[in-house]
């Protein structure tokens, strides 16, 4: 008996009308078969989905999971200087917004200038890695310093800091 009110997945089933159940599913009132009555709203505990609509273990589960979040917040936000390289203030190096396309602004003008990413690594005292970084468009996630991008734009007369 697949009337207009019975359900799609019933029909198929071969549930009637009779052994449908009215339930609130996900804030719906649906007719469902005994099997998937069982992911009611209030079935408190008894969903095998996971999706943590009840109000039992998965409740416990995501107050768990949020104090662990706001402990890594947290510990994020405390300063713990103690990787950092001996003398290094990142503080007062902060690096500067950088035009679009810098990366590609300075792999121009080094070439122009004819250096190898080696000799101006040497020339300036740099670490040839942070100079790739740039280049690369990197300088944020490798933690590059202002003084690096000054150093870069004095010796090879660009701008790459968005002044």
């Amino acid at each position: 008996m697949a009337g207009p009110e019975t359900p799609a997945g019933a029909a198929s089933s071969g549930a009637t009308d009779s052994s449908l159940e009215t339930v609130n599913i996900a804030g719906a009132q649906l007719q469902v078969c005994a099997t998937c009555a069982k992911h009611r709203d209030d079935a408190k505990g008894q969903t095998s989905s996971g999706s943590g609509d009840n109000d039992g273990g998965d409740n416990v589960s995501r107050k768990k999971r949020a104090a662990q979040n706001a402990a890594k917040l947290h510990d994020a936000q405390q300063t713990d200087a103690s990787h950092w390289e001996d003398g290094a203030d990142y503080d007062d190096d902060q690096l500067p917004y950088l035009v679009t396309d810098y990366g590609r602004l300075l792999t121009e003008a080094r070439q122009d200038a004819g250096l190898q990413r080696e000799e101006l690594a040497a020339d300036l005292g740099l670490d040839e890695a942070d100079i790739l970084a740039v280049e690369q468009g990197r300088a944020t996630q490798a933690g590059i310093g202002g003084s690096v991008i000054t150093a870069l734009e004095d010796r090879l007369d660009i701008e790459l800091a968005d002044t």
